[in-house]
């Protein structure tokens, strides 16, 4: 079972190593960290992750997994890694996401008339590469998988080990990392967090980087 993580400089490592700890479980898996080169991968958390292969060096994924990150807006614009997610995906047996990394997806053509989630910052910009947004952590839509913001990769890697290994691996591997969330705060959505909250951090981060990424979106259309 060859599980492929497509990289990109400024990874949100947590899209990636998150859903990575839980699927190297996945019985018979191999994983694949693939970028454009072999160089280190700068992530958004001040450290670096060394790919396995490069994109041209990646035999034919089962699952094709695509993190996300503030780097998608120039991912969007770059042609090797678009062209890889395209190749890919017509032969995996599972093409997913975390986070923004849905843009990429559907910037390949793969989101095309699908139901398909993200960050809820960038939420509204899914029907731009031809998906229909629906509010949820984990979103699936026959063989693709897409998960909501940075966490959800958990909640969305624990469903697809649910698909291909049966529920109870999917539960034993649950308890043997003890993901038990019992956050401090209620705080982890819009739904439940306070709205001064919510608009200060649309003010401070969201409102300008959801802009940047429909730019790059449109100019790469």
């Amino acid at each position: 079972m060859k599980i492929v993580f497509a990289l990109f400089p400024n990874v949100t490592q947590l899209d990636f190593t998150g859903p990575a700890q839980i699927l190297s479980r996945l019985p018979g898996a191999a994983m694949i960290v693939a970028a454009r080169t072999l160089e280190p991968v700068p992530t958004d958390s001040g450290f670096a992750i060394l790919p396995t292969h490069r994109f041209d060096e990646v035999a034919q994924a089962d699952i094709l997994c695509v993190p996300g990150g503030h780097g998608v807006r120039e991912a969007l614009g770059d042609a090797e890694t678009i062209a890889f997610l395209r190749d890919q995906a017509p032969r995996a047996k599972w093409v997913t996401s975390v986070c923004t990394g849905a843009f990429l997806l559907g910037a390949a053509g793969l989101l095309e008339g699908k139901r398909a989630t993200t960050h809820w910052a960038y939420h509204h910009l899914l029907p731009l590469v031809g998906a229909e947004p629906v509010e949820a952590r984990v979103v699936e839509e026959g063989r693709t998988l897409t998960a909501g913001g940075v966490t959800s990769g958990i909640d969305f890697a624990l469903t697809l080990m649910a698909r291909e290994a049966g529920e109870e691996t999917a539960r034993a591997v649950q308890l043997a990392l003890e993901y038990d969330p019992a956050p401090p705060f209620a705080s982890g959505h819009p739904a439940r967090a306070d709205a001064a909250t919510t608009a200060g951090l649309r003010e401070r981060v969201y409102t300008e980087a959801a802009a940047r990424i429909e730019q790059a979106i449109l100019a790469h259309a």
